[in-house]
């Protein structure tokens, strides 16, 4: 697939995006679809002098910005929100030829990435201090609510427009600026992103893209400059842990959005197709490689054989295939080690008891591409089940009892999404109490929300994106005592 069949061929940009200016440089890299290895074209690497200048530029520029009222702010998030909707065909067309999803979940998450501009645009306006009624005459007591300054970002390929969007957008609402360091596998949605961000009216220097493949020292500028004042990430844990460490030098504002093993629990009173629809949309979306998938499926042993013949009739429909293919719903993995990981995790389960109902193995669509794949009588001795899979593969584990499956589910350093299936409400309370999980879908397998507070306990990170609370992580609160008031 190649971009010559885009309407707005001024989408495709290959450079970093710097005080609204586009920065080459000498060296670049490639970036291929995942679906062939082909390569869909170069982009030039940051560099370091050019990363300084992001920096140095978001910096000046932040006052200008939080300066603006709040109306202003509004409008031109809202004039981006719009103008990636009217592009909203091509952005899906860039997104699936360099991180190989289908068409119809590209265009999906370019949709749910533009409605966080969409939700930040008009929470900008909701941004309140108070007025503290205090114990002393003659003073008063005021608390404020400012913009953190300069922020910078590192986001994932899995979902790179909308994980850059859930950052910047309620950044900008706040008042600060946002510099953003892609996935080098999938560069060209960020830089798209840019490029409308500019046309939206953006001043230089507010949204900034930085593009580099060794992304080593550009983390380690982003998380220690002293001009930088917050930095956010998502991405895997063991990243995340560095990154962190990085923050503590200039002791930075961080927002840490990492890995995850969620369970997925059906117990006995579920409605079974409920449960088959809630796993089908939870675990095989984007191929699996998405941090709030169904990781360990826990199905109640009065209803496992039954729960998994529904289960395998779903998965054996889905079709695996190159992204922009009718009717494909799986597409392939993002690059050779990802697939060589899911390939190590089933080849393991599979030598220590567990047994295959379909798939395990490669599809015949191409080299990256894994099989939808079930496999039963998983333990919790075996890797895949301690293991984020990121890939096409259920792993299911039948149980006894409510007490049981919530140890089971919670036998995990992470904790960022979990689901459960039931029709028992006072169960329902219990699940909520004692899940330790950031996140719960009940009866329902797919549940980010632009309006609704994003993020996991544990290892799995610490901050939330989205809603009135995504907003906070932007902010600092200032104490204001005023004396002497007659």
């Amino acid at each position: 697939m190649s971009f010559s069949s885009l309407s707005n061929p001024e989408l495709i940009k290959n450079s970093s995006f710097i005080n609204g200016e586009w920065q080459q440089s000498q060296s670049n890299f490639d970036v291929f679809n995942p679906a062939d290895q082909k390569s869909l074209g170069y982009v030039s690497e940051v560099t370091p002098e050019q990363l300084e200048k992001s920096i140095n530029s978001a910096h000046a520029a932040q006052k200008e910005w939080r300066d603006k009222t709040v109306d202003e702010r509004s409008a031109i998030l809202r004039k981006w929100y719009d103008l990636i909707l009217a592009n909203q065909n091509d952005l899906a067309s860039i997104m699936t030829a360099e991180q190989g999803k289908p068409r119809k979940e590209a265009l999906g998450e370019v949709v749910y990435g533009a409605k966080y501009i969409e939700w930040y645009a008009e929470e900008a306006k909701r941004i309140n201090g108070d007025y503290l009624p205090v114990n002393q005459n003659g003073r008063r007591a005021l608390v404020l609510r400012r913009p953190v300054g300069v922020v910078t970002s590192i986001t994932p390929w899995n979902f790179p427009g909308a994980m850059i969007l859930r950052k910047a957008a309620p950044a900008l609402a706040a008042g600060c600026t946002f510099i953003v360091k892609p996935s080098e596998l999938t560069p060209y949605s960020a830089l798209a992103l840019a490029q409308l961000s500019a046309e939206a009216g953006i001043p230089a220097g507010v949204f900034n893209v930085v593009v580099g493949s060794n992304a080593q020292p550009i983390g380690e500028v982003l998380t220690t400059h002293p001009k930088v004042s917050k930095f956010s990430f998502t991405g895997s844990t063991q990243v995340g842990k560095k990154l962190l460490s990085q923050c503590a030098s200039t002791v930075k504002k961080t927002s840490m959005e990492l890995g995850g093993n969620a369970p997925f629990i059906a117990f006995e009173d579920a409605d079974l197709d409920v449960a088959v629809k809630g796993a089908m949309g939870s675990k095989f979306r984007n191929a699996g490689q998405t941090c709030v998938c169904a990781n360990r499926l826990f199905v109640h042993r009065d209803i496992h054989d039954e729960f998994v013949a529904k289960l395998k009739t779903k998965v054996e429909e889905l079709k695996v295939g190159e992204g922009n293919q009718e009717g494909t719903n799986v597409g392939p993995l993002i690059d050779e080690k990802a697939i060589a990981k899911v390939e190590q995790l089933v080849a393991q389960a599979i030598e220590t008891g567990a047994q295959i109902i379909t798939g395990a193995g490669r599809s015949e669509a191409g080299q990256q591409f894994y099989l939808p794949t079930i496999l039963t009588d998983v333990t919790p001795e075996m890797d895949i089940f301690n293991s984020e899979i990121f890939g096409p593969v259920a792993s299911i584990i039948s149980f006894e009892s409510e007490e049981e499956v919530i140890k089971l589910a919670n036998q995990t350093e992470y904790g960022l999404c979990s689901y459960a299936f039931t029709q028992n409400m006072n169960r329902v309370f219990r699940l909520t109490e004692q899940l330790e999980f950031g996140m719960l879908g009940i009866n329902e397998g797919v549940l980010s929300n632009p309006a609704a507070p994003f993020g996991g306990v544990k290892e799995s990170g610490m901050g939330r994106e989205g809603g009135r609370w995504g907003i906070d992580d932007y902010l600092e609160t200032k104490y204001v005592c005023i004396g002497d008031v007659k």
